[in-house]
């Protein structure tokens, strides 16, 4: 994918993350590890399963994981894409439910009061902590009313602050296990208990949210490609690809957002699009 067509901004958490703005062109035919819930402020939004199939307009969609698909956005005024790892709690609930097909419908119905107030609440508070609570209000609904996991357990408090605090490095199980002072196996499986996920996926997952925060901070693609491990700009862009469909070179920030508290400037004036590019239909 080359080129931006759209602004907006991106908010990410523990296991999921919000693209939302206005996008005027059709993001090409890609698969991604990330389970997708998007939709459009009116009905509209346009997705396919391949080149060869004709468009079909939606309410929503939620897509399964490695489903194949285009997406059109030029034709609602706004969109949100919502990105959920599919190993978490929400993703794993979100799978059972919505499995019946690569790409599931989601009406209006199952969209509520949440779909339209993600919108509102974009629009109007421009916080990062408001517009990341009616997304994950969207997700828990959608999930009914499946909730995040959350990490008690002190050892494991200490190896996700560890994860955390070395995301520029290589992070193996054995050091991890050794900074929660527990063996490889059973740090494993209290690590899956306590967070959902597998270590690897968790600390690919992490490298990611820092990745859009600095994003949105305005630090270029090379130096946050570099602060959380990766091996250059490309190795980032090619991994955005797989993970989630684009690079993050697609984004162009539109802020400030106000931040989280205890957090600094969310967004530094640059403009940030929803991933697309124009395209004949």
């Amino acid at each position: 994918m080359s080129g931006v067509l759209g602004t907006g901004h991106l908010v990410s958490w523990d296991g999921g993350f919000l693209l939302i703005g206005r996008a005027g062109g059709v993001t090409p035919m890609h698969a991604h590890y990330a389970i997708q819930l998007a939709f459009g402020s009116e009905r509209g939004i346009r997705f396919r399963p391949s080149d060869a199939e004709p468009w079909v307009a939606y309410d929503g969609v939620v897509i399964s994981s490695s489903q194949p698909h285009s997406m059109d956005a030029s034709t609602v005024p706004l969109v949100a894409v919502l990105f959920v790892d599919p190993e978490t709690r929400e993703g794993r609930a979100l799978s059972e439910r919505f499995e019946s097909n690569g790409i599931t419908a989601l009406s209006d119905e199952l969209l509520g009061e949440v779909g339209p107030a993600l919108f509102s609440i974009w629009q109007s508070d421009r916080s990062v902590a408001a517009i990341e609570a009616a997304a994950r209000a969207i997700v828990t609904s959608l999930t009914d009313g499946v909730e995040p996991s959350i990490v008690s357990d002190e050892r494991i408090i200490r190896a996700t602050a560890y994860i955390r605090d070395n995301l520029s490095s290589s992070i193996t199980l054995d050091e991890v296990a050794d900074v929660a002072c527990l063996s490889p196996s059973r740090f494993r499986h209290l690590f899956v208990e306590q967070t959902g996920m597998a270590l690897r996926p968790y600390v690919l997952w992490r490298r990611f949210l820092r990745v859009w925060d600095l994003i949105m901070e305005g630090v270029p693609l090379s130096t946050a490609a570099h602060a959380v491990g990766f091996a250059d700009a490309a190795h980032l862009s090619r991994t955005s690809r797989r993970m989630f469909g684009f690079p993050p070179s697609a984004l162009v920030i539109d802020g400030p957002l106000q931040p989280r508290a205890g957090e600094g400037r969310a967004a530094s004036g640059r403009r940030a699009a929803v991933p697309a590019r124009q395209s004949s239909r």
